[in-house]
């Protein structure tokens, strides 16, 4: 009877084995599948594999020790809607036609998506994507409009709108683990746009986080209290500062009540943040948030300029990186996913964010400018087998090298008018072919929210060059391995003359190489005085 057993356990544990063995090797002969992680406005700060001052990220950190953390991976243009376009098309901003949150994406661009689908791969599309109801190239999506709510959020899909109670980005893991499990088709090669609107403004953590981070105390940057001594008119007029410009309401949380009684002078809209939650939701939240307003009721008659921006910097810190635990968390469900399915070995893992975001750097939130906390974004890539694990790489590349970089690993050919360059052979250790010296950069986005100036530049890995234009003409440069937080400006310094004079140089070039100009320049602000 005892052998009877152990032959019937063999048999069923060897037919297990041959059931995963024959699953694995069918899907690994396919070719590889794609899932495209991003947050929106996630710092690289915020990242433990980057810096673990303010937060530990355990899952995202695991896609950097399984493959590759890149340190100097930038944005052509740091506001979400057009770097989403530069991702999707492969090509800069002046040339997809999206050059800022307002101007609408000309559907007529082609997208990777599109030619991964004709190319066979199942393609899907999950969280935020800002612009667009309907995007091309997707076999199913679930998108939120717009900014999208992170309390029981509207998504819109092909079968109409919807409102799924929860956390948003709960949400969004669900629906995508849903798709993977019951409606992927493991025939073919999958495509997979995971997209976070954490940790946008106005940074609503869920309960668990906001009950822990709250209670939480962060080192204050170097730069908290800049005064832009050596920067030129952009940085003096900027509309971002923590201490000016950050909503004690919509952003820090005050009640209109609390700054009613303060007689504190500030639209209140917390509101329109708030409103959507459910009563549950909402007394978790007060039980919380309340206690937080009362202590602010006390403390405010003493506070003077520094104490009230240190404070709203703490309550910043404390729901950005509340909301960003939430998506570590999730994060790491998919990646349990695949390696429970048997799915990563075969699958290429891409995690980054729309742009960087300022964490108090120069007293600022947000992001726009060239400089490294808004420019530079996180990014973190494991494909098995091809990417040695725990490599750090310094190359310089950017969001624009996404689509051709998904098209050669799938065998799609990558229309000539994509500007980017393949990061395959940085991946699969082939970095001697890499070539690229400089990078590009162009923001249009004013007159308008946060009073960025318009201004392009190029980077290399050791200076930045800055043109200021429109209703300024200022040149910055920055030495970036001497003044890594880019305090000097050395346009002026006599012992950099020649260095400015290469980099102008360099800039001219790279913007005729990108088919930029200033016809384009004046071009765009035409256009953007008629809306």
């Amino acid at each position: 009877m005892k052998l009877f057993k152990h032959i019937t356990f063999f048999v069923v544990a060897l037919l297990t084995v041959g059931c995963k063995t024959e699953k694995s090797s069918k899907e690994n002969t396919q070719k590889p599948n794609i899932i495209f992680i991003m947050s929106d406005d996630h710092a690289y700060q915020a990242i433990s594999a980057y810096d673990d001052t303010l937060i530990q990220t355990p899952n995202i950190d695991r896609i950097a020790k399984e493959g590759m953390l890149f340190t100097n991976a930038s944005v052509t243009n740091s506001i979400c809607a057009p770097s989403r376009a530069v991702i999707l098309t492969g090509k800069h901003s002046h040339i997809n036609g999206k050059i800022d949150n307002l101007s609408k994406f000309d559907t007529t661009n082609v997208t990777f998506p599109q030619l991964l689908q004709k190319a066979g791969y199942q393609t899907a599309m999950f969280g935020k994507l800002h612009f667009g109801n309907n995007p091309k190239g997707f076999d199913e999506f679930k998108i939120l409009p717009g900014q999208g709510a992170y309390y029981n959020p509207k998504f819109i899909t092909q079968k109409g709108d919807t409102i799924i109670n929860g956390y948003v980005t709960d949400i969004t893991t669900d629906l995508t683990l849903d798709w993977m499990k019951n409606r992927r088709d493991p025939k073919k090669p999958f495509m997979l746009m995971y997209l976070h609107k954490a940790p946008h403004r106005a940074w609503l953590p869920s309960k668990k986080y906001f009950t822990e981070y709250t209670k939480k105390t962060f080192p204050l940057p170097a730069t908290l209290f800049d005064d832009y001594k050596t920067r030129g008119t952009a940085s003096k007029t900027a509309q971002m500062g923590i201490f000016k410009h950050m909503s004690l309401t919509n952003d820090n949380k005050l009640t209109s009540q609390t700054i009613k009684e303060l007689r504190i002078k500030e639209w209140s809209n917390l509101g329109q943040s708030i409103d959507g939650m459910n009563p549950e939701q909402r007394a978790a939240w007060d039980a919380v948030y309340g206690p937080i307003n009362e202590d602010f009721k006390k403390r405010y008659p003493t506070m003077n300029d520094s104490l009230l921006t240190v404070w709203k910097y703490q309550r910043y810190m404390q729901d950005y990186l509340g909301t960003i635990a939430s998506v570590d968390d999730n994060v790491g469900h998919i990646l349990d996913y695949l390696d429970d399915e048997e799915l990563a070995d075969n699958t290429l893992v891409v995690y980054t964010s729309d742009q960087g975001f300022y964490l108090g750097e120069h007293g600022w939130f947000d992001k726009r400018f060239m400089y490294n906390e808004s420019f530079k974004t996180p990014l973190l890539i494991k494909w098995p087998n091809q990417i040695k694990p725990g490599i750090t790489e310094d190359e310089m590349v950017q969001n624009l090298d996404f689509a051709q970089t998904f098209l050669e690993i799938a065998g799609v050919d990558a229309p000539k008018e994509m500007q980017g360059e393949s990061l395959v052979p940085l991946l699969t250790g082939k970095k001697e072919t890499w070539d690229r010296e400089a990078v590009y950069y162009h923001y249009y986005e004013y007159p308008a929210e946060h009073a960025v100036k318009r201004h392009y530049g190029v980077a290399t890995k050791e200076f930045k060059l800055i043109h200021f234009y429109h209703d300024v003409n200022e040149w910055e440069l920055y030495d970036s391995k001497k003044d890594p937080k880019e305090i000097n400006n050395i346009i002026n310094d006599p012992t950099y003359a020649e260095v400015v004079l290469e980099m102008k140089q360099k800039l001219k070039e790279t913007r005729k190489k990108y088919k930029d100009s200033e016809t384009l320049d004046n071009h765009y602000i035409e256009l953007y005085n008629k809306k």
